[in-house]
């Protein structure tokens, strides 16, 4: 059994990490509501990369997690990484157990479009795999929380929301879900070739996850072309955690684990998400076979 660092008690970290999460809702929802006002979009933009925008939120969040974390946990022997401290630092922390791994706003286009599809991201890896996962959802008041094998999903009020994951096991007859705006051509060819019975278009990994754990959703494929770029630590690190508690998995298509904390902590290639662990492998085979057949991918 995994022990938490010398002096980390899991209830109260758990108390800790759904109080952070709720501030860090209230910032999110702030800026999504002003941030319709097209008159003040620019004011909370605060860099002109429209690959890579960077909002207030995005900071605050940020500034906040870090600093909650920190404040609580002065002694605690692990690091952070975070999207926005590594564009800047570049710190990958390769030779720590304990790894906190922060998304602040996963989503953030979507979040700029006003399509409410983003969340906050936040996991603690133990030796480079992820132990506890958060994602936070503030436009659908969801909070989702796994540690170990434990799943669960509370609303503000403290209500719990039932887990709903489909049995669908069959391709053709899943629901994919899929990005609104990393979509590619390669990736448009496979989903076609597939024949999913439905397509769901959204943005953040984690609110993709989420809606396979609810059951509105079967599957979800990231298909990163060479030298493009690839979802990183931070963005599957706190979904995987939650979808496997959910009974669900997530590998690359060779059904092997996702690897963290690699040199450039890049996820590249085809990483499958679907509902049920036991049905993942041959899932995974049956994209490979389309894959292959039609020559999609490189």
């Amino acid at each position: 059994m995994i022990k938490l660092p010398f002096g980390v008690e899991i209830n109260n970290l758990i108390d800790n990490l759904r109080s952070f999460s709720w501030e860090a809702a209230d910032i999110l929802l702030y800026y999504a509501n002003i941030i319709k006002k097209l008159e003040q979009k620019n004011e909370i933009l605060k860099n002109k990369n429209n690959n890579d925008p960077v909002t207030l939120a995005d900071l605050e969040v940020n500034e906040l997690i870090i600093n909650r974390i920190n404040q609580k946990y002065q002694d605690t022997n692990w690091e952070i990484l975070s999207e926005e401290n590594f564009k800047i630092e570049s710190n990958y922390f390769n030779n720590v157990d304990w790894l906190w791994v922060l998304d602040p706003l996963d989503g953030t286009k979507d979040f700029i479009q006003g399509t409410q599809n983003y969340a906050m991201h936040l996991a603690l890896n133990y030796k480079r795999r992820p132990f506890i996962g958060v994602v936070l959802i503030p436009e659908k008041d969801e909070l989702w929380i796994s540690y170990a094998e434990k799943l669960w999903c509370e609303k503000r009020d403290g209500s719990i929301r039932k887990q709903n994951l489909s049995k669908t096991n069959i391709l053709k007859e899943m629901t994919i879900v899929t990005s609104k705006n990393h979509r590619n051509e390669k990736l448009k060819d496979l989903i076609e070739k597939i024949n999913f019975k439905k397509t769901i278009v959204m943005g953040s990994i984690g609110c993709k996850v989420a809606s396979i754990i609810r059951g509105d959703s079967d599957i979800y494929i990231a298909l990163s072309l060479p030298d493009k770029t690839a979802p990183k630590d931070w963005d599957f690190a706190a979904p995987e955690a939650i979808l496997k508690a959910a009974g669900g998995s997530i590998t690359n298509i060779d059904n092997e684990e996702l690897v963290y904390g690699s040199t450039d902590l890049k996820h590249s290639g085809i990483i499958i998400a679907s509902n049920n662990k036991k049905n993942h492998k041959r899932i995974c085979s049956e994209v490979k076979e389309i894959i292959r057949e039609y020559n999609i991918y490189p």
